[in-house]
């Protein structure tokens, strides 16, 4: 039943990323922020802890689970080392991502070229 109840979460917030697209004039830029801000504030309420607890891995596919990461990794962090572990924490759980994302969008830029 997991795999279900991770199918609709990640379903749900696609759909609502594309209502929001379709009904408002919000960039794809804009609605991205929007879902790490939000994925971010409810992991300072310990909501999206629960939220991963029911719905599994689903809940970890969306850009949501992003700020999730950013705020879950440096809470962690100022717990333990204070003020400086803050800013080294939000790097613990999100290093892979950003790295992977660096050097994919460096061997594109070797393959592909910008329109004017």
């Amino acid at each position: 039943m997991i795999y279900v109840y991770s199918f609709l979460f990640a379903g749900f917030v696609s759909m609502l990323g594309q209502l929001i697209l379709d009904n408002t004039k919000l960039t794809p830029g804009h609605i991205t922020s929007l879902f790490v801000i939000i994925g971010a504030s409810l992991d300072i309420f310990n909501i999206y802890d629960l939220i991963v607890a029911h719905v599994g891995g689903g809940a970890l596919v969306p850009i949501t689970s992003f700020g999730h990461l950013l705020i879950h990794g440096g809470l962690v962090r100022a717990h333990d080392m204070g003020f400086i572990g803050l800013a080294m924490g939000i790097f613990d759980l999100t290093a892979s991502g950003i790295t992977s994302a660096i050097f994919f969008a460096f061997i594109f830029s070797l393959f592909f070229r910008p329109k004017d």
